[in-house]
């Protein structure tokens, strides 16, 4: 039996969770940088899909063209027995048609390559980012968010690119190709017509800014149930051990009503702006109609003329909604846009070094571990280690032992270096973690903690990780060290068994001796254990501890413990308190003396009698 300091926590800091409104800020124009770098590797192929699309809308829009030149000139010279000018516009038309149809096709193929790998990058960036951001980030904003950037939004952006920039390449041109050639036809229809261009755009311009408002406001909606919905999937036990179910639901329920009613209100926007534009339309149609059939009258205008104008404004006004259908996509895309770009703009605040500094060669077990004029707060400016000064010799086990919040975790944080301290120094062997390349720490530094996580997959590629292009011989020879090869040999797959989501297909104990194997595998100079064994019953208590002698042996240790027998290893035994070291010594002469350590201890004693 054994006896804890207090019960044990995963953090000494709370989480520091964002609001469901919250979302992390996006600098001026990092919107613009985004797409500017997401566009910028493509522009030869999509400067050539320019040139397809405005050679397939020339040859689209020439055909109420040669329908006014059929009626004005074809038919007549047709009633006087000539068929060659009906004859030549027919074959154009349908020239026209084909090579419209053709250049279509090639247009759609090269865009959606080019589509799939902008989308392709852009989530590349996504999980790339994320995974690079530090520990402060993770722990405020959530899984879920993230997930809704590489998710949603992403298909957002696809949604877009796949259909909503055809539709705006078209009536762009096809707004420009029929401007000119009703101005060419007869210019003072044309100028009627294009003067609708005025209303027109204050419908749209009205649209974009009462729209963008509303689809910020689903992105983040939509965030908010995907949040809910991954929490909740992820918590699965504690919400039926705690019959959270019916709170759970409500809470999603109000989530997921935010993120309906929001999609209605762009909904409702769209149907807004489409019933100004087609009435905007229709009147500019029938006044231009009007005024085309007195210059009929009059003998100023050819009744093919004015034919070709009725067409050519039907397909100025048919591509309307075309038009709000792009805004629509355009306002929901540009909205998670600036989510996804507020995401990637976020710098990490543990960066890589701009000068590194590689580690002196090791002399000997371990390396030495300096704080110096160390002091760490939080985010919220809560204070957790005071100036603290601490000497860590190499090759030495230190246990840290104190009540939650004492600054045990925050600790042993700053030495894998997940955070920077707020003032002072960290130093490995002389250079300031700060100093150190990534790759390198990481390989000098290595971090067990009470979770120990596993990814799905089979035990030898768990343990792996610990060191990338390890032989499978090495793997088990490092389970075999840490007595972990019994157990996995009697899996049903052996060192090949699936351990499955979290893994969940083994125990807690399986899982840290696992975890264990890990650590051995990657060979670090200093190791931390951060509540090691705080989940475990005695006899698994006992396994990792004889794993933890030997994965400790020849290394600097730290063991942030709760529980005391996994502190009598240690060499040394720090008591912390509020940030402070109120007791330093071995474990021997803690337990002789009179201070809280030893009051500790007696009291472990007496619960085994």
């Amino acid at each position: 039996m054994t006896t804890t300091l207090e019960p044990p926590t995963d953090t000494e800091e709370p989480a520091l969770p964002v609001a469901e409104d919250e979302d992390i800020p996006v600098p001026p124009g990092a919107a613009r940088t985004l797409l500017g770098r997401l566009l910028g590797p493509h522009k030869a192929r999509i400067a050539f899909a320019m040139l397809v699309i405005m050679v397939q809308q020339a040859a689209l829009q020439t055909g109420p063209l040669l329908v006014a030149v059929a009626m004005d000139r074809g038919i007549p010279a047709l009633r006087a027995h000539d068929s060659g000018p009906l004859v030549a516009v027919i074959a154009g038309y349908l020239g026209c048609a084909a090579v419209s149809t053709v250049l279509q096709r090639a247009f759609v193929r090269l865009s959606a390559v080019i589509n799939q790998d902008i989308l392709l990058d852009l989530r590349g960036r996504i999980f790339e980012h994320a995974q690079r951001l530090g520990l402060d980030f993770h722990e405020r904003y959530t899984s879920g968010r993230i997930i809704s950037r590489a998710t949603s939004d992403v298909d957002a952006l696809r949604e877009l690119l796949n259909e909503g920039l055809q539709e705006l390449l078209t009536v762009i041109l096809s707004v420009c190709y029929i401007a000119v050639l009703l101005l060419v036809m007869d210019w003072r229809l044309g100028l009627a017509a294009l003067a609708s261009f005025l209303p027109m755009y204050l419908v749209i311009r009205s649209f974009r800014r009462r729209s963008l408002r509303v689809y910020r406001r689903s992105r983040t909606a939509v965030a908010s149930v995907i949040v809910k919905f991954t929490e909740t999937m992820n918590g699965i036990r504690p919400v039926q051990a705690f019959r959270r179910e019916a709170a759970n639901d409500a809470a999603f329920d109000a989530s997921n009503r935010q993120s309906a009613a929001a999609t209605a209100d762009g909904l409702l926007e769209m149907a807004r702006y489409v019933g100004l534009s087609r009435a905007t339309a229709n009147v500019w149609i029938t006044g231009v109609v009007v005024l085309g059939a007195v210059l009929v009258t009059d003998g100023s205008l050819q009744l093919g003329v004015l034919t070709a104008f009725v067409l050519y404004l039907r397909r100025l006004y048919d591509p309307i909604d075309q038009l709000a259908m792009f805004l629509n996509s355009y306002q929901s895309a540009a909205a998670a846009l600036e989510k996804m770009a507020g995401l990637l703009a976020h710098e990490p605040t543990v960066a890589e070094p701009a000068a590194p500094v590689a580690l002196p060669a090791a002399t000997g077990e371990g390396r030495e571990v300096v704080f110096a004029g160390t002091r760490f707060a939080y985010r919220t400016g809560k204070e957790v280690l005071p100036v603290f000064d601490l000497v860590l010799p190499a090759g030495r086990t230190t246990a840290v032992v104190g009540a939650t919040g004492a600054g045990k975790s925050t600790l042993a944080k700053l030495l894998a270096r997940f955070y920077d301290p707020t003032d002072g120094r960290i130093t490995l062997d002389g250079v300031d973690l700060r100093d150190l390349p990534a790759a390198e720490l990481r390989r000098s530094v290595v971090m067990v903690t009470q979770e120990s996580f596993l990814f799905s997959g089979t035990v030898a590629e768990n343990i792996g990780i610990g060191r990338p292009g390890a032989s499978r011989a090495q793997i088990e020879q490092a389970a075999r060290e840490i007595g972990a090869y019994e157990f996995i040999a009697e899996l049903p797959d052996g060192f090949d068994t699936d351990v499955r989501k979290r893994g969940g297909r083994i125990s807690a104990g399986q899982r840290q001796l696992v975890a264990f194997a890990r650590a051995l595998l990657a060979d670090p100079a200093v190791l931390i254990l951060d509540e090691a064994t705080s989940s475990l019953d005695v006899p698994g208590e006992q396994a990792v501890q004889r794993a933890m002698r030997t994965v400790l042996a020849g290394r600097t240790a730290v063991i942030i413990a709760h529980r005391l027998s996994t502190v009598e290893i240690a060499d040394r035994v720090l008591v912390m308190e509020q940030g402070h070291i109120v007791e330093d010594g071995t474990p021997a002469d803690l337990i002789s003396g009179q201070g809280r350590f030893a009051g500790l201890h007696q009291t472990w004693r007496d619960s085994l009698v």
